[in-house]
């Protein structure tokens, strides 16, 4: 997955205006308690860090 998809994912679900707020503060567990930004800028895979953003907000199977 690229960073512009991921992006687009977390627009979707979060709303524009929300979803980089989101992401640079709310702490996910299944990234070990980084945030969304801490995981990506320190090398996690977009499409990693999507599948725990995923698990932690309960999205349906069929956004996964």
């Amino acid at each position: 997955m690229r960073l512009t998809e991921f992006w687009a994912r977390m627009d979707h679900h979060l709303g524009p205006a929300y979803a980089r707020t989101w992401a640079e503060t709310q702490v996910v567990q299944e990234l070990d308690g980084r945030t969304v930004v801490e995981a990506l800028a320190e090398g996690e895979a977009a499409k990693v860090v999507w599948r725990a953003v995923w698990a932690h907000l309960n999205l349906p199977a069929s956004e996964r």
